[in-house]
């Protein structure tokens, strides 16, 4: 037994999907508007079981955080050798290896174990908030 498809089915990919003569199908009138038309004050058409996302998300209006590079006390010790002071905005220090000179050092941020570490060594870590 062969069930019938439905009519509207029947008439997908044809040239006019029964709607007459191609003239008539044109334009957002045809479709009944674009996105949410349609949902305003009229009877029974008012959609409030679906919550709409109204609005710019907020997400989107959120300053994005600035990450900051990090850099580790190893690293430093070999890329600056024979500097005693060195400037390091937009960077974290971490604490992963010795310090054996005395050192002044302005950076963003650093991780209490380089703080400790530097002091140490006689020098310090100058944090800035940015």
């Amino acid at each position: 037994m062969n069930k019938k498809r439905k009519k509207n089915t029947r008439h997908r990919g044809s040239h006019t999907a029964a709607r007459g003569f191609k003239k008539k199908a044109r334009g957002s009138g045809n479709r009944g508007g674009v996105g949410k038309a349609g949902t305003g004050k009229r009877a029974d058409q008012k959609k409030n079981l679906i919550k709409y996302p109204f609005g710019k998300d907020k997400t989107l209006r959120k300053e994005p955080s600035k990450k900051l590079k990090t850099i580790n006390l190893r690293d430093l010790v070999e890329k600056f050798k024979g500097k005693k002071e060195i400037e390091l905005k937009g960077y974290k220090i971490l604490g992963l290896g010795e310090v054996k000179e005395k050192l002044t050092i302005k950076a963003s941020a650093a991780s209490s174990s380089a703080i400790d570490k530097v002091k140490k060594a006689g020098g310090e870590i100058l944090v800035s908030g940015k």
